[in-house]
């Protein structure tokens, strides 16, 4: 029976020195930053942020200078991600487009839209948005309805999107459409780029339980998109789409969401913890650190230039639960403690239950594991 292999793998040194340099410019930059503002790490965005970090190098690290990149190692962007995700930066603005757009782009795309589009990523200018689930289609994204039809010079499209992150904000979408019949299911999707100032395009915030919208639904009324657009060959959307998931999977963003309340926590708690507490303490640290330890490996594979497609399937679902778990553990055992606390307490809690749905949901996930070890 076929099983997961995650290889150790080691940062270099030049990636632990990162670190130091990394930690210096946080603390400097979210000097003034509440610990609930933190909490919202990789859904609260700032362009003035994302701009300053695209000046420090840090975003594009892994990509080709000629594209605005800096050439370094996923080891060095993984030691960036991590050290953003722990001090609760704002990174929202540009992080779709930083963690999958451009290497979709860089991937599939054509000249020109890398030569237009990968450099003012790397700048931090440009917030990109994915317009992959729909209503009735959220997890079968091969049942997507919105479609383009061919035009002179290009396509009309028309459909909805839904749950798509930061829409509201962003200058683009990467958009599944159908642009063969509905009958030839995968193979008649393609991507394409989408102005999301563009006539007939709308968009609807859908507010959570904390009264913010990180979710939209996004209207796409006869929506004119350039020949140019297109991602890729027409048709080959599907093989394009599985490559972009695996970039969203893997990251430390899918164990590390709710660190902000764990951090208020030991604050909390202080240097004496009670039995009960210090146990609790152990159990989530363990399981971070494993989760660290495979998603490093992860890194690893994407380094030697492979795809760990079902390994990052695993670490975002084994990942989201530990996210899930603790808030839950904290109030479980917390006692009354200062506002800084409980306002952090209080955002995850109503938060977390969409972590397990954005990237994919559980069911999702764990039925492409089952395919892995042959169960389905």
């Amino acid at each position: 029976m076929p099983g997961f292999d995650f290889p150790p793998f080691a940062l270099p040194p030049q990636a632990r020195a990162l670190r130091g340099e990394v930690r210096a410019f946080l603390k400097d930059a979210l000097a003034d930053k509440p610990s609930v503002e933190r909490a919202r790490s990789w859904s609260g965005g700032s362009r003035e942020f994302s701009r300053k970090l695209g000046k420090q190098g840090w975003i594009g690290m892994t990509w080709p200078k000629q594209y605005g990149g800096h050439e370094r190692s996923y080891a060095e962007r993984y030691v960036v991600i991590e050290e953003l995700l722990v001090a609760g930066a704002p990174v929202g603005s540009h992080w779709v487009a930083d963690r999958q757009s451009g290497p979709l782009l860089l991937r599939f795309g054509t000249e020109a839209q890398r030569e237009r589009l990968l450099p003012a990523i790397a700048q931090g200018e440009l917030c990109f948005c994915i317009g992959m689930s729909e209503p009735g289609a959220g997890s079968d994204l091969a049942a997507v309805r919105t479609r383009a039809r061919r035009v002179d010079g290009g396509w009309k499209v028309s459909g909805q999107k839904i749950w798509t992150s930061n829409a509201q904000h962003a200058d683009w979408m990467i958009a599944l459409v159908r642009t063969g019949d509905a009958e030839q299911k995968h193979a008649g999707l393609s991507q394409l780029l989408v102005d999301m100032k563009s006539a007939g395009v709308t968009v609807k915030p859908i507010a959570n339980l904390t009264g913010e919208s990180h979710f939209n639904e996004v209207f796409l009324d006869d929506v004119f998109v350039p020949e140019t657009m297109l991602i890729g060959a027409e048709g080959d959307g599907w093989r394009q789409v599985g490559a972009e998931l695996a970039y969203e999977r893997s990251g430390p963003e899918r164990y590390l969401s709710s660190i902000r309340v764990f951090l208020e926590f030991l604050r909390v708690v202080g240097a004496s913890p009670s039995e009960a507490e210090r146990l609790l303490i152990g159990e989530m640290t363990a399981r971070m650190w494993t989760l660290r330890q495979m998603s490093l490996s992860v890194v690893g594979k994407l380094a030697a230039g492979e795809n760990p497609a079902v390994a990052a399937a695993v670490v975002k679902d084994l990942g989201t639960s530990l996210e899930q778990d603790i808030p839950r553990a904290v109030q479980a055992m917390a006692g009354p403690a200062d506002d800084a606390f409980e306002r952090t307490l209080s955002y995850l809690l109503q938060t977390s239950p969409s972590f397990s749905l954005r990237g994919g949901t559980r069911e999702i996930l764990r039925g492409i594991i089952a395919r892995e070890l042959g169960l389905r």
